[in-house]
């Protein structure tokens, strides 16, 4: 039936109604929120391009996941700084690496956070790359082999799920091969499968220390113009033993997510990444738009495209909207 018989906006006319018949909702269950690790004591750097955002001691990443906890954000991602960097990544991998102790130290202050750890070297190098160089450019096959080490190392400090956001070929596989041969057969692994050379990565370069120090990431992160090549990353990933598939950036590749949704009957993650964070809270601190409208506005059409998981900056502040 067309017009006047059908109104469309009827199921409009009132708030409980248009909440009745709202078809994407987010839930903090959803959200997961990335923390920043860092060596020290009561230490509490700001990240000038990620206002509202730390580098955190352990200490202070403990109370950190307190307050998320008891704001309803149970999941959270952690990333590391070292004290010392290296060629290859491994100081990474060490027994009490910085991700390490902060593993150790939320998961005994507040056991009920469901700790996620990044696994990439790029935070852990002299020259800012997620592996070892070798002629100019990152190894594939050497760099499995400091990523599976790292993955041991946080599941033996109790992590509760693995993060592999390098790129390489064959990560995935070799990660589930080492978990598995050590007894962590129960250890998921949720892959950044579809991870583009993306400008939007500026500030979070910023936070972890990672800045390629020559040449950029394009021979191992993804063409920007490529769809069909993202669906074979995610295949393989699948295939390798990946329990979840993650695409980065998010609001970019919002086509991207709705595909990967369509082919492959998995988990799907989306990153907001922080160049999006931070064009938000640039907008918003000048006036030009309503920060909680466009927060929310964001991450329900992250879910809408089909992201059953979204790692998200704005993970904290939402819970806040939304209590």
């Amino acid at each position: 039936m067309n017009f006047p018989t059908t109104r469309l906006r009827r199921l409009r006319h009132t708030p409980v109604i248009r909440n009745m018949v709202n078809e994407t909702k987010v839930d903090l269950d959803d959200l997961i929120m990335p923390l920043f690790a860092i060596y020290g004591s009561k230490v509490k750097n700001p990240i000038k391009s990620m206002p509202g955002n730390f580098q955190l001691s352990v200490d202070l990443l403990v109370e950190e996941c307190k307050l998320l906890s008891d704001k309803g954000v149970q999941s959270v991602l952690l990333f590391g700084i070292p004290e010392h960097k290296d060629e290859t990544g491994m100081v990474g991998a060490h027994e009490h690496s910085i991700v390490s102790e902060a593993i150790r130290a939320i998961k005994k202050a507040v056991p009920n956070m469901y700790v996620i750890a990044d696994i990439c070297n790029c935070e852990y190098t002299t020259h800012g790359h997620c592996g070892t160089i070798v002629d100019g450019d990152v190894d594939n096959d050497s760099t499995l082999e400091t990523l599976a080490a790292q993955a041991i190392s946080f599941a033996n400090a109790g992590v509760d799920m693995v993060a592999p956001s390098d790129m390489m070929d064959g990560r995935v596989g070799k990660i589930r091969e080492t978990l598995d041969s050590k007894g962590f057969i129960n250890l998921p692994i949720m892959a950044y499968s579809a991870k583009y050379a993306s400008a939007f990565y500026g500030p979070f370069r910023d936070a972890a220390d990672s800045a390629p120090k020559f040449g950029n990431r394009a021979t191992y992160q993804m063409n920007p113009a490529n769809s069909n090549e993202a669906m074979r990353e995610i295949e393989l990933d699948i295939f390798e033993g990946a329990d979840i598939v993650m695409v980065k950036p998010a609001l970019s590749y919002l086509d991207i997510i709705r595909r990967t949704k369509d082919t492959f009957n998995i988990p799907i993650a989306a990153y907001n990444v922080s160049g999006e964070f931070s064009m938000v809270k640039a907008a918003a601190a000048n006036g030009w738009v309503d920060e909680e409208r466009i927060v929310k506005e964001i991450l329900t059409s992250i879910k809408r495209a089909g992201s059953d998981i979204i790692i998200t900056y704005h993970a904290k502040e939402f819970a806040d909207y939304i209590r």
